[in-house]
């Protein structure tokens, strides 16, 4: 997974998105085992079939924590997860391939919430 968001990491595209502060109270309402729920939603519903629904434009940009992970990881559509994460196009996704698809959004989301909480003072 560091390899991948390493790659990810260099893209330009990729690293404008951030969470904001409503999305990062949302997380910390909801907590994470709702969030993961949601992701888990999202993913059967837009992306595990083999022809999704708009695909490339079934993701929105902003609105929930996930739709913004999804898109700094490049978990949004189908032709992304083929160039990004070798998962071909055109069939159904397995319940693994989802699973996958999970925990790079749940660890992107993770990251992101390390990354702004403040160090400990000595």
């Amino acid at each position: 997974m560091d390899n991948l968001f390493a790659r990810l990491s260099r893209s330009r595209f990729r690293q404008r998105f951030t969470l904001g502060q409503k999305e990062l109270n949302y997380l910390n309402e909801k907590g994470f085992s709702v969030i993961k729920q949601h992701t888990a939603d999202f993913i059967a519903q837009r992306l595990a079939p083999a022809e999704p629904r708009n695909d490339g434009k079934q993701t929105p940009m902003r609105g929930h924590p996930v739709f913004i992970a999804q898109h700094a990881t490049a978990t949004y559509c189908r032709g992304c997860l083929e160039k990004w994460h070798g998962i071909a196009a055109h069939h159904p996704l397995s319940q693994q391939e989802q699973s996958y698809i999970v925990t790079v959004v749940m660890t992107w989301l993770d990251r992101e919430i390390t990354k702004r909480e403040p160090t400990a003072q000595g």
